[in-house]
């Protein structure tokens, strides 16, 4: 872990030019990370942005090692301004806690997602992809992404708030713009998130965050009348319930802002993984071949070591900020107090080092057991690491099984599409196109990949 010293201020080599050249740099190229460590020929650098200032990029899982283990004492995510989700979500989020409040509610929220718990949650994923693929076209060429978002969006919304009727479809109007907008907010100074008016970013995101916040009362107050309170297994319902050590409950208003959080990042991220997924399976037809057969005969492994691989090779989230509260050591380096660090989970997936032949997409790497926590990182580290992978897997591994057992995807021998940053996740630039048939009982297995074979491989 890193320590606190008073050595003389060491930082990794980096660019010197201009912060307004710099950032135009990481604009224009989604790679910038990759070409500054090749140029420096380190996977530590230094770097200087505007709105963020003297920030340290990451990409040695030895190093990101070193900072998730680091005491919030000394590290520690920023809960409000830029490149913080905290002032998006409000102040009860996960977002917007440190220290010992936020070890406390992660005590309290953990529990809720894991586990036998998810099993009660599986059924809701099955009906939201059995709704949204029974509309799906045969033959021709379409973006999935979509559907990924609405499968997602459907199953955490019936998952997390139990709502149904008008106010399931109120937040299903509510929450993709809300993560659209909290995304602006992770990349514009604290004064351009004002309601400055009706037409401004900030003025409509007070409108939906008031709505939202209506419907969450709303259940709530349903929530606490329910004689069955206690028989329930949605989040909000469990939230209700839980209790910190002293026996407080949660106030209601965190339990708005924290099912806003689980709600938008949740749905997208999840969302994206599934995108890529597809966007991953039509560019390699032996494994979607060798998946089918083991959705055929029952299996799950070869699925599994998949999911792991899209998030290997394709990561939603590009990267975990911290920030230094002291003058810390830090592997070679002595970094300052006030300091971003940046850990690049996308280039510390991509190392030879963590991952050998890391630039294949081969989800037999995973076959006979997980990666090692600090080399595979695609929900973050430390006490900060996302509370969500468990639904997000169990989600995507649902959604997978029965596109698998539906439908026959079409290998395509198009380019790999290029990552879009869409506020919350990365996902497929192009939306993850694919052409698909329907399974059908007549048709046997053999036939059905002799077709696919007709295709060639990318």
């Amino acid at each position: 872990m890193a320590t606190v010293t008073t050595e003389p201020v060491r930082l990794p080599p980096g660019p010197r030019i201009p912060k307004f050249v710099q950032a135009i740099g990481f604009l224009i190229s989604t790679d910038m990370f990759a070409v500054l460590f090749r140029r420096y020929r380190s996977r530590v650098i230094r770097v200087n942005l505007p709105g963020i200032g003297r920030a340290v990029l990451i990409g040695d899982a030895a190093v990101a090692k070193q900072v998730f283990t680091t005491s919030t004492d000394l590290v520690e995510r920023a809960t409000t301004g830029r490149a913080s989700l905290g002032d998006g979500f409000g102040p009860g989020s996960m977002f917007s806690l440190a220290g010992d409040d936020l070890r406390a509610r992660r005590k309290l929220v953990l529990p809720l997602l894991h586990g036998k718990r998810l099993r009660s949650y599986e059924h809701l994923v099955e009906d939201e992809v059995m709704r949204e693929i029974a509309t799906w076209p045969e033959g021709r060429e379409f973006e999935t992404l979509p559907s990924m978002t609405t499968i997602t969006l459907g199953a955490i919304l019936r998952a997390m708030s139990g709502a149904k009727g008008p106010a399931l479809e109120e937040l299903r109007e509510l929450v993709p713009p809300m993560a659209a907008l909290v995304g602006y907010f992770l990349v514009v100074p604290p004064s351009l998130r004002r309601d400055m008016g009706r037409w401004s970013p900030g003025g409509r995101y007070a409108r939906y965050r008031r709505r939202f916040d209506a419907v969450i009362t709303a259940l709530i107050a349903e929530a606490r009348a329910d004689p069955a309170l206690e028989e329930r297994t949605d989040v909000l319902a469990l939230l209700l319930q839980a209790r910190y050590d002293d026996g407080e409950p949660i106030s209601d208003q965190h339990i708005s802002d924290e099912m806003l959080t689980l709600l938008v990042s949740g749905h997208e991220t999840t969302a994206g993984s599934l995108a890529w997924a597809l966007e991953r399976l039509t560019r390699h037809p032996d494994l979607l071949r060798r998946l089918t057969e083991e959705v055929d005969a029952g299996g799950s492994d070869l699925r599994q070591a998949t999911i792991f691989e899209v998030q290997r090779t394709r990561p939603v989230l590009d990267s975990t900020v911290r920030c230094t509260k002291a003058r810390v050591r830090l592997g070679d380096w002595v970094i300052p107090e006030d300091t971003r660090l940046i850990i690049s989970i996308q280039l510390i997936h991509d190392s030879d080092d963590s991952f050998p032949d890391a630039a294949s997409f081969n989800p037999d790497r995973f076959l006979g057991g997980a990666a090692k926590p600090t080399q595979w990182i695609p929900f973050g580290g430390g006490v900060n690491r996302c509370v969500g992978p468990a639904l997000a897997t169990m989600e995507t591994d649902v959604t997978l099984r029965i596109l698998l057992s539906e439908f026959r995807f079409v290998p395509t021998d198009a380019p790999d599409e290029r990552r879009h940053w869409r506020g919350i996740a990365n996902v497929p630039a192009k939306g993850a196109r694919a052409v698909v048939y329907r399974r059908t009982a007549k048709a046997s297995r053999n036939a059905d990949w002799a077709s696919v074979a007709d295709h060639g491989s990318a």
